[in-house]
């Protein structure tokens, strides 16, 4: 990647932010990078100097029942008869003791529902860490008492999706979740009313990009919705609106005012609304 490229973005210029391991286009959302070199020694040090270096494995993480730091018995083609036999035994009672109770046994389905969500939905690393933390954090609270561990999957992805400001819909966790509707909504609720979480509305030009995309618009007519976009929040026009709704309502005016075909029907449909939301945040607009 050249020294240009590595500040604008190659489809339109704009600007790009690296987090974590990805580099995303602020404007269209083109992942531009999604690898990094470490470049430092394979080996760290817990001592005060570097006379002990040791090498580890993989690092901690919330996605995993015991955080990461488990062995497994590796299986080899030159072992046989006998020993291997006795390390097929040996993996499966190492296996089992893995999970040594109901509560690791449940960390372990929901957290494989979570990374199942996260990947369905093409969700960054982190959301998919903050939703396991948020998981564990409802479970130390005994919040799944008589609720679906479904649900609290799905709940707790969406929750995140809201404090990290990434544009998921309710219908979208639900279409892609093993929950119901209603067992999604029972958790969501007792997660935000137990733990006071801060889910502030998204903002609507977090979702433009998406749907842009989706509608196979022009960057024109995307940049001048998301200007649209940011106008009307700054004018508190947006309070009480779906923001989904008020991202395909820019949309839909910006390509109208370039000339473009698209109808209200398709935009709406893109953004999971109704024509009629759409309709009323068009006429605000021209208003």
């Amino acid at each position: 990647m050249s020294q240009a490229r590595a500040v604008e973005c190659p489809e339109c210029s704009g600007r790009l932010n690296t987090e974590g391991t990805e580099t995303v286009c602020g404007q269209c959302g083109l992942v531009v990078d999604e690898y990094r070199i470490d470049h430092g020694p394979e080996w760290r040090s817990f001592a005060d100097d570097d006379t002990n270096p040791e090498r580890t494995g993989a690092p901690l993480t919330h996605s995993r029942h015991d955080r990461g730091l488990s062995t497994d018995i590796g299986r080899s083609t030159r072992v046989k008869g006998r020993k291997r036999r006795r390390l097929s035994r040996m993996r499966t009672q190492h296996n089992r003791a893995q999970i040594s109770t109901k509560r690791e046994r449940n960390q372990v389905y929901a957290f494989t529902e979570i990374r199942r969500l996260v990947g369905s939905l093409s969700l960054p690393t982190h959301v998919r860490e903050a939703a396991c933390s948020l998981f564990r954090t409802a479970q130390e609270a005994d919040l799944l008492r008589g609720r679906s561990l479904e649900g609290f999957a799905a709940a707790t992805v969406y929750a995140t999706c809201r404090t990290c400001s990434v544009s998921r819909t309710v219908e979208e966790i639900v279409d892609a979740a093993k929950a119901t509707e209603d067992e999604h909504r029972a958790a969501y609720r007792a997660l935000n009313r137990e733990l006071d979480l801060p889910t502030g509305p998204i903002h609507p030009a977090e979702y433009i990009p998406r749907y842009a995309s989706e509608l196979d618009v022009s960057d024109t007519v995307r940049q001048r919705a998301e200007t649209y976009a940011r106008r009307l929040r700054e004018s508190g026009e947006t309070a009480g609106r779906n923001p989904s709704g008020v991202a395909a309502a820019c949309l839909y005016t910006a390509a109208r005012e370039a000339g473009a075909s698209l109808t209200q029907q398709a935009a709406a449909d893109v953004a999971g609304v109704t024509p009629v939301t759409v309709r009323n945040t068009y006429q605000l607009l021209q208003d």
